[in-house]
């Protein structure tokens, strides 16, 4: 069901932050920033281990992740490594793919055309997390009316 309207429509600014853990967050973190392009905005450790990092997209938005603790009790927020997933909006879906294809990545779903009007592509990362990069940036949202 579409339930888009025909009202003006207001830009949306990032504030939902996916969040993820890793076996190994520092290798994860590298790879993210030197393979795939996300930029380290903040990696904070704590004995040897990745206590917070903050990697934001160059076209907006971001993800944070940590070192996984396999002793931490559930409501200390413990996710398993490599079960994340994860779609990121680029306006160069063709330029990224061709190169994380060059560096070896690999790619799960190759890049395609899809009915709903995005291009794009799958990778997955070196714990396993799934990664969709593609041109769709969501339906507008209505602008809200003052009361």
């Amino acid at each position: 069901m579409n339930t888009t309207q025909n009202t003006p429509q207001t830009p949306r600014e990032p504030t939902v932050w996916p969040s993820f853990q890793a076996t190994d967050a520092p290798a994860l973190i590298d790879f993210l920033v030197d393979t795939v392009g996300f930029l380290r905005t903040a990696v904070y450790e704590d004995g040897g281990r990745v206590a917070h990092a903050q990697l934001d997209w160059p076209e907006g938005g971001g993800v944070m992740l940590g070192s996984h603790d396999p002793d931490a009790p559930p409501e200390k927020w413990c996710q398993t490594p490599g079960t994340f997933g994860c779609y990121v909006v680029t306006d160069r879906v063709d330029e990224l793919y061709a190169h994380l294809v060059d560096a070896g990545v690999k790619i799960f779903r190759e890049i395609e055309d899809q009915p709903y009007g995005s291009r794009e592509f799958a990778i997955a990362d070196p714990e396993g997390n799934h990664w969709s990069f593609g041109t769709y940036r969501g339906e507008p949202r209505p602008a809200t009316r003052a009361g």
